[in-house]
Parts: C-alpha cells; structure tokens; sequence
C-alpha cells in the first residue's frame, strides 16, 4: 500500500522565490534564510517521495474572488506556472499523479468530507517557492524530482476552514492514501505563514514567541493546537497568519494522530525577517 514517510512544513513567501530567480541568495539579507534549508535539500535528496501532497493556498490565480473553494484537490496530470503579474517564475511545470488524487477524491468525499475537484490549475507561489526551497533552484534533471498533488485551502476569504476541520480532513487524507494499493512513499508538506500581516496600522507584525510555540505545539500535542480559534491566530499572527491552519493538515496525515508513534524532529529552523514576514519549517519523519 502507499505510505506516508514524512511531513514538511515551511512558509512560502513570494519574495523568496524571487531572490532565488535573481541570484540573491548569498546577498547578506538573504544567506541566512537559505542557509537555513540546506540541510533540508540534502534530506530532500536522501529521502526522494514518489509523490508530494502539497497543501498550500491560491493567491487569485487558479481562482478569482467570484470563485474560492474551501478544499480544492487537483486531480490532473500537469500544473503549469502561473503568471503571477510579472510572467511565471523560471521553474518547471510540475507532474502531478492522477490515479493517486482520484483515489484521495473518491476516499475523502466518501467520508462526507466535500472537496473541489480541479483538473485544470495554474500553480503560483504559495506551491513553487516550497518546492524550490526543498529541491533547489534548478533541479538537474529539468523538472521536479517527485510527482505532486496539489491541495488548495481557502485563506483568504472569510470565512476560512478552522484549525480542528483541517487537522480532520489531514486524518482523512491519511486514511486514503494507506489504501491505495500501489506501494508508493508520499511526503505531506504544509505550507504558509508565520506571524505576518500585510495591511493596515499592523502591517509588518512579527511574534517571535508566538510562533515558536506554534512549532513546539505542533509537534509535541497537534490535537490541542487544533483547537485554536480564529481570533487567535489573527489576534497573535496578524490577519495572514491565518495560513497556519494549512499546517494542521499535514500534521493531521501523521500516524501518531491514529495512534502510532511520534514523529522525528529532522529539522526545525526559524528566522526573521523575509519580506517582513517569519519564516518557520520543519521537518518530521514517521518512526521507523
């Protein structure tokens, strides 16, 4: 059957991808976020999935405002870039696996879970920058080195899922994908926030020790952390911050939640600023 072997979680600030397509990654403002990931790209390397469940959030380019579905799947075979207002990043379309997010469509749903089901989606930078912090720039072989399935969360349009609805559906993702009968090793990435908030008298808020305790809850008691109110996260991470809630999805996929042992912390890493905006990323294997 397939299996779930690990869960990353990191943000996907757009201006990072830029400074990876412009070259400034060494420029002393950016070398110690990425320096920051490099452990990630090898571990990445080490551990190649065959297929990335990545769980990010559109920003209007799949979907507009008169159209914004609470849990979109892609269930097609090809996600091209999406130009974003400045042409499409230089980085590779990405593969998707079709018979694997059919068969997550059909498990989940039968579960009175409802989801979008998309089999045309323009990927922006909530789904490429993640991918290129954990592959790199330019993957040697031309393309991303896993197939992917993308999975689209609203939050940017009230209302927006809660943190306990996302960790169920994560549950309900796992359940999926350990019966599909193909033998395949899967990766659940998270992705979005930390504290950040773009607009208004709080544009810039950055809450160090909030997040910090985000990391350390999201590991140690995520059922708990599911319980977070909205106004929390907005109150404590600003009105963007409220991405964080894609993260319990991820986490929810993980087999302590259904009883099995903890997860290994690999990798944890935290730095301000980017963008006016914390970074946060983890690593967490399944035990062996």
């Amino acid at each position: 059957m397939a299996r779930i072997t690990a869960g990353v979680f990191t943000s996907h600030v757009p201006a990072i991808g830029a400074a990876m397509d412009l070259g400034k990654t060494q420029e002393p403002y950016w070398q110690p976020l990425f320096a920051g990931y490099e452990y990630s790209r090898q571990w990445q390397r080490d551990n190649k999935p065959d297929v990335v469940f990545l769980v990010y959030n559109d920003h209007a380019n799949a979907f507009s405002l008169d159209f914004i579905p609470t849990f979109a799947l892609g269930t097609a075979a090809h996600y091209p870039v999406a130009d974003e207002g400045w042409g499409p990043r230089p980085v590779p379309a990405a593969e998707g696996h079709a018979e694997l997010a059919a068969h997550i469509a059909q498990s989940v749903i039968q579960e009175d879970f409802d989801l979008t089901l998309v089999n045309r989606m323009p990927i922006d930078h909530g789904f490429t920058v993640p991918l290129s912090l954990m592959c790199g720039e330019t993957p040697p072989s031309g393309k991303w080195p896993f197939k992917v399935i993308p999975f689209a969360v609203n939050v940017v349009q009230y209302p927006v899922p809660s943190g306990k609805r996302c960790f169920q559906i994560g549950q309900a993702i796992r359940r999926a994908i350990e019966s599909y009968d193909e033998d395949i090793n899967v990766h659940i990435w998270g992705t979005g926030g930390m504290t950040h908030q773009l607009q208004g008298p709080r544009a810039g808020l950055i809450n160090r020790e909030w997040d910090n305790r985000f990391l350390d809850r999201l590991i140690a008691d995520p059922a708990e952390l599911a319980q977070t109110p909205h106004i929390e996260y907005v109150r404590e991470a600003g009105s963007e911050g409220i991405e964080l809630v894609m993260w319990l999805i991820a986490r929810g996929a993980m087999a302590d939640v259904a009883g099995g042992p903890a997860p290994v912390v690999k990798h944890r890493f935290y730095h301000v600023p980017a963008s006016n905006t914390a970074v946060g990323h983890l690593i967490l294997e399944e035990a062996k």
